[in-house]
């Protein structure tokens, strides 16, 4: 069956359109259709130019209310003459062969369906994305979900800032202390792409589908086929009189500018054909030619040339090089260094061919590529250009090094008057109101992510500006540090997204770190990981109180840092000299509310908290304090939303996720708790010992004998919480009423513990109870020690005796110790002698 949408060559399978993804039976009308942005093999691709930025003279595309105004035209027979007054063409295919006007034309109104019409965005290009389904699709789950996402969380950002009566936007003048160098690979592995030969990336047959033809003015389609007979390639937009021409302006052994010899064309992009060729004057290197602008007037194409000669100051390593700007039959190019690589999308079609199905990239590949790709963002950024349009089709891989493509989007950041360049589905949602921004940036980057990642259904219609639930997708479900990476980079208000590209880049970095823990499986964490935010934790006898955990580390940037250091005492006497600071800073506010906490002063810990909120909404370690507060008073709910938010805030950090794993515990989310202690301690080794503490509290609660067990040997010899552990295990297999191997066990390890020699004789009296209550209730004869003692009810008597006469030994009262005598006395074993 063929697909009803407007324009569509698909075919219905499985219900929707193979090519543009809609569903059997529905009708989208679209106020300005999308233009293609195609993918260069040569490393080049463009996308389209905004249509509100594009048109001359304030011309605006689409009209309101989810009504669009389209072009019905008329059978007029070929060769009639021109109406037009003063045009002496004739009509060709239904338009005029000189000025363009269509012949007979009607215009008619039609309202897009319930719900509104679907949206080409500010900036978009691009056709419906394959895959596209309708709202409500997606499984719902009848079990409550171990998502932390779920939970309540502390209002944060935008968010406080609305609560509070604010306008107030995010500063970023504090993001410099994440401004990560690059870390280089050693995390996970990419299978390194072969270079393309350039000749062999030449095209064939240079000709552009029809269902890619649309006006590069207003997106209207053009050049369709009607009645049996092909489109034009060459013509007239019907709607806004735009010429159009899908023909290459060049051809092979072309001279461009009296250096570049044309050798064909590579792709087709929202600003023509994209073209090989030769440097005559520079040893014959290859270089691509991209079109610029198409002008007859030489003075407009001058100018445009040197607005964008900005560009070839650009240099950077993973930056494709702009060589130069020249000039051709009224037509001006930009010249590019050729990259014979292969485009993150090449590599993703490759994958669906290769599957024969939708075959998305692991996760820790797709972050891994735009980790290296994320330092030339931070470069353009600090040169206060913004790329625009990113996307997998930007982003090329050659060898085991990737490269940022297209420059043709990049602007500057405070330009507000060239066209803005986006595509569908990547460009963030605010754009076609206050603009491009590092923030616009990282929403497209976030947005690659997630197409990287998942099938991305509706990316350009239903989760246009939003993502889809975290209960709906398997990989959001399977990595929630990820979903929480994405969520941020994707935040619908630009304000509550990272600040820097810098700052993604540092908690990509430990999301990945997590990502592959928990791949490779069960297990303990080998390595340490070092982090910008927060100290280690320090687990102690007391391993769920809220003291061990990590500490935030102090902003080096703060002006009060050194001043910090000095300040020693007790609590009580820190707080003293810190509340007389000469400034009160963020640094040193966050440190009266900590040592507040600390020397049992909660109230002024918590209205410390909310003074930094109140400067600055998106202060997240100020929650972080609220948080500890709330778990120093017992609400634990309280604690968890606040943790909660925390974590959204730095998902590539593991503290708020062991604060929040412990907060959840406490609350009785312990399928929450469950997952966030097992990221934990398969990613950090100095997290091991308190995430091996929660996993066996909770396991040990639902009676998982074996799971507590297994989590209490996560925490390895050299850990300083070792005999903290041994501790544990010898308490749950002494308790876990499962047989006399169990009990041999508690008591050999109860000899490498931390517990005091009481409590081993307590436990050690409790062992041999209940291995002679086992052994005379079933007569069981076995050739297994308990200590030193065979489990005979015999031996199993003369231990008992011998540990009850030491715990004797370890009671100071009276009271207490005779009957431990006594009872000694009267289990020992008669003799004859």
């Amino acid at each position: 069956m063929k697909c009803m949408q407007p324009g569509c060559s698909g075919q219905i399978v499985d219900g929707y359109c193979d090519v543009c993804g809609m569903a059997a039976g529905t009708s989208l009308s679209v106020s300005a259709p999308s233009t293609s942005s195609a993918s260069a093999a040569a490393g080049a691709s463009v996308g389209t130019p905004a249509a509100a930025s594009a048109s001359p003279a304030g011309a605006s595309v689409g009209t309101s209310a989810g009504a669009s105004v389209g072009t019905s035209v008329g059978t007029v027979p070929d060769g009639t003459p021109c109406r037009q007054p003063g045009c002496s063409g004739k009509i060709d295919a239904g338009y005029c062969d000189v000025c363009g006007t269509p012949a007979a034309q009607e215009e008619v109104a039609s309202l897009a369906p319930v719900g509104g019409s679907a949206r080409t965005g500010s900036g978009g290009s691009g056709p419906t994305q394959p895959g596209s389904e309708p709202a409500g699709v997606g499984p719902e789950l009848s079990t409550r979900s171990a998502a932390s996402s779920n939970l309540a969380s502390t209002a944060l950002g935008s968010k406080r800032a609305r609560q509070g009566g604010s306008v107030a936007t995010r500063r970023t003048s504090g993001s410099q202390r994440l401004r990560a160098a690059r870390l280089g690979g050693g995390i996970t592995t990419v299978r390194p792409a072969p270079t393309i030969d350039a000749s062999k990336a030449l095209l064939t047959d240079p000709t552009v589908p029809e269902n890619k033809r649309f006006c590069p003015k207003c997106g209207e389609p053009v050049g369709r086929g009607r009645d049996g007979k092909p489109g034009r390639t060459t013509g007239f937009c019907a709607k806004c009189r735009q010429p159009f021409s899908f023909d290459p302006k060049l051809k092979a052994g072309d001279l461009v500018a009296g250096q570049y010899e044309v050798a064909g064309c590579l792709a087709h992009g929202g600003l023509g054909w994209i073209y090989l060729a030769r440097d005559k004057n520079v040893s014959d290197r290859w270089v691509v030619l991209k079109g610029l602008l198409n002008s007859a007037d030489p003075d407009a194409l001058a100018a445009a040339i040197a607005e964008q000669r900005f560009l070839a100051q650009v240099s950077h390593p993973n930056i494709v090089e702009i060589y130069n700007f020249v000039t051709h039959d009224d037509a001006g190019y930009i010249v590019m260094e050729y990259v014979g690589g292969t485009s993150l999308k090449s590599i993703l079609k490759q994958r669906m061919q290769a599957a024969g199905r939708y075959d998305p990239l692991p996760v820790d590949q797709a972050i891994a590529y735009l980790l290296e790709i994320l330092p030339a963002f931070q470069y353009l950024h600090d040169l206060g250009l913004v790329f625009c349009d990113f996307k997998p089709d930007n982003i090329i891989q050659v060898g085991d090094e990737v490269k940022l493509i297209d420059l043709g989007g990049v602007r500057r950041a405070d330009d507000e008057d060239s066209a803005i360049f986006g595509t569908v589905g990547y460009q963030a949602p605010e754009v076609a109101e206050l603009g491009v921004s590092v923030a616009s940036d990282i929403y497209t980057i976030g947005r690659t992510l997630v197409v990287l990642t998942m099938e991305f259904r509706g990316y350009q219609t239903t989760y246009l500006n939003t993502l889809p639930p975290q209960d709906s997708v398997p990989v959001f479900q399977k990595y929630d540090a990820f979903y929480r990476l994405v969520a941020k980079a994707c935040a619908p208000n630009r304000d509550d997204r990272f600040v820097s590209a810098d700052e993604l880049r540092s908690q990509m970095v430990g999301v990945l770190r997590e990502v592959v823990a928990l791949d490779q499986g069960a297990g303990a964490a080998s390595t340490t990981v070092s982090s910008l935010l927060f100290d280690v934790p320090t687990p102690g006898t007391e391993p769920d109180d809220w003291r061990n955990l990590p500490a935030l580390r102090r902003d080096p940037h703060d002006p009060q840092t050194g001043w910090l250091s000095t300040v020693t005492g007790s609590p009580t006497e820190r707080l003293a000299v810190l509340e007389r600071a000469a400034a009160r800073t963020t640094e040193v506010l966050l440190d009266i509310a900590r040592t507040a906490l600390d020397s049992g002063k909660r109230d002024v810990a918590e209205s410390t908290a909310t003074e930094l909120l109140a400067a600055d909404p998106w202060e997240w370690r100020a929650v972080w304090i609220q948080g500890l507060a709330a778990l120093e008073r017992g609400d634990s709910k309280a604690a968890q939303a606040a943790f909660n938010a925390v974590y959204g805030q730095v998902p590539g950090e593991l503290a708020p996720k062991l604060a929040l794993a412990q907060a959840s515990e406490q609350a009785g989310d312990d399928a929450v708790a469950e997952n966030l202690y097992t990221a934990c301690a398969r990613t950090d080794s100095t997290y091991v010992p308190m995430a091996a503490f929660g996993l066996a509290r909770i396991r040990a609660a639902r009676r998982d004998v074996d799971g507590a067990v297994g989590a209490y040997r996560l925490v390895p010899p050299q850990s300083s919480a070792f005999r903290t552990a041994r501790a544990g295990l010898a308490e749950l297999l002494a308790r876990a009423n499962r047989g006399l191997p169990d009990l041999a066990e508690a008591l050999r390890t109860l000899e490498d513990t931390s517990l005091s020699a009481r409590r081993k004789a307590e436990l050690t009296t409790l062992i041999y109870r209940e291995a002679l209550a086992k052994v005379e209730k079933s007569g069981t004869k076995t050739d297994l020690l308990l200590g030193e003692h065979k489990t005979t009810p015999t031996g199993l008597r003369l231990g008992l005796e011998e540990s009850l006469r030491e715990l004797a030994r370890r009671t100071p009262e009276l009271d207490e110790r005779v009957p431990l005598v006594d009872e000694a006395n009267t289990i020992r074993p008669w003799s004859l002698w």
